[in-house]
């Protein structure tokens, strides 16, 4: 039987945290992470997950309301709670386009040793000029390279990595030097980075900290089939799943890795009460949390790329077509459809149907996928998305921050525990470890 893999997401900076629910807790302060991340440990899941951007997200030229608290460096945090965790896996989204591999492969080494080899990393990409402004690199980077950059970035972490062997540790107690003289060389010539020297940080525990990839495009799959110990995706049924799952198994074993060594962990909300319907109804009360008035309004403006602030968020769609133009309403945010006058009918569709005004609409088709229900029903339904191969596991993202897990940690960890699909303790010492990987060589 699988071994269900478990992520906890801390929810800062997402569409589905809640800020109006009087349990809500900062966004920023240490203890909100400390809190969340010592739960997640006490579940004895697998890692810890942190979000990150390189810019405060606009809309219509006005600060986004889920970055009012700010977007702090994932890697800070990390190491932070470093310091207050023992076996838990740290992981953090890290752009490959506005960073450099040197400086990157030794922050990440560096936390891999502070943690005892813990660190993992979710490499995105971005080609937006917007985006580019806070690093004078406005729109160098055309959209058809983001992944070819990526790639190399990629590749050259790995050999800054690889440029110390275990060898290379061994001291001569006598001469009281490095028995290899070429610990740290590297040298690395590609179409994106020209660099040679020595790296300065010995190989850390893992070998190569954890890879995770988000998306699900065709050119994400491609790229995580190649590259990814773990693709972080997004579907809401199983058999999706089960599609989804089937497709990138096949893309790895094109690139002649063994399919269970990229793990397939879609992102997941859960509602929870005493009977199935009382979940049920805790969902629909979140729900609405989520999706406030100006928020429906606000994801409305994202696919019809207009300013629709004159609308009434429980009246009807726009009549008015979506604006098709490569200039978005939104900056630092990536667009939720490729085709906007489709999405437009089909939701128009949908809400002649179910006869629902904007609000309503917004809150039935933004939501991701969730477990609602009983805690002995929640435990179920995951255990049967992993055991019939729709995913590996998942990375759970709680609605309030810091206690949104604590309830599902002392409710369904112990009922998949029981089933016997999610360790009672730590029996390894890595987040490779944790995944079944083993030491990256």
């Amino acid at each position: 039987m699988k071994q269900v893999i478990l992520a906890a997401h801390f929810p800062g900076v997402n569409n589905h945290t809640v800020w109006s629910d009087p349990a809500s807790g900062s966004q920023i302060e240490f203890s909100s992470f400390v809190h969340l991340a010592k739960t997640a440990e006490r579940g004895r899941f697998d890692f810890f997950f942190l979000a990150d951007g390189q810019r405060l997200r606009e809309q219509r030229g006005r600060i986004h309301d889920l970055d009012v608290v700010g977007r702090p460096d994932s890697l800070t945090v990390l190491a932070g709670l470093a310091a207050v965790t023992d076996h838990l896996g740290l992981a953090g989204t890290i752009n490959a386009t506005f960073n450099e591999p040197y400086d990157l492969a030794r922050k990440l080494a560096t936390l891999d040793h502070l943690s005892g080899g813990r660190a993992g990393w979710n490499v995105v990409t971005s080609s937006d000029a917007f985006t580019g402004e806070n690093f004078r690199r406005g729109g160098y980077l055309d959209h058809s390279q983001r992944y070819e950059r990526a790639e190399e970035f990629v590749r050259t972490v790995r050999e800054l990595w690889d440029s110390w062997k275990a060898d290379d540790l061994d001291v001569d107690p006598v001469a009281g030097t490095f028995a290899a003289e070429n610990a740290g060389a590297f040298a690395h010539q590609g179409a994106f980075f020209d660099i040679a020297g020595r790296f300065n940080v010995p190989r850390a525990p893992q070998g190569h900290p954890l890879t995770i990839q988000a998306g699900d495009s065709d050119g994400g799959r491609e790229f995580a089939a190649a590259n990814a110990d773990a693709i972080f995706s997004r579907h809401g049924t199983l058999q999706d799943g089960r599609a989804f799952y089937r497709d990138v198994k096949a893309r790895v074993a094109a690139h002649g890795r063994s399919p269970d060594s990229l793990k397939i962990l879609p992102g997941a909300t859960f509602a929870l009460g005493d009977t199935d319907a009382e979940a049920q109804e805790n969902a629909d009360h979140i729900r609405r949390q989520q999706v406030s008035p100006q928020t429906a309004i606000l994801l409305l403006e994202q696919v019809w790329n207009r300013d629709l602030s004159s609308y009434d968020p429980e009246g009807p769609l726009p009549e008015i077509d979506p604006l098709v133009s490569d200039d978005s309403i939104i900056k630092g945010r990536t667009r939720q459809t490729s085709d906007p006058l489709r999405t437009a009918a089909q939701w128009r569709a949908l809400a002649e149907e179910k006869r629902l005004g904007i609000r309503d609409l917004i809150i039935e088709v933004t939501g991701r996928q969730s477990f609602i229900g009983s805690p002995a029903r929640v435990a179920e339904e995951i255990n049967e998305f992993v055991q019939s191969d729709a995913s590996d596991g998942f990375i759970l993202v709680p609605h309030l921050t810091p206690t949104g897990l604590d309830e599902f940690v002392d409710k369904v960890v112990p009922l998949l525990q029981e089933r016997g699909v999610l360790r009672a303790e730590y029996e390894t010492t890595t987040l490779r470890g944790h995944l079944g990987l083993g030491e990256s060589v």
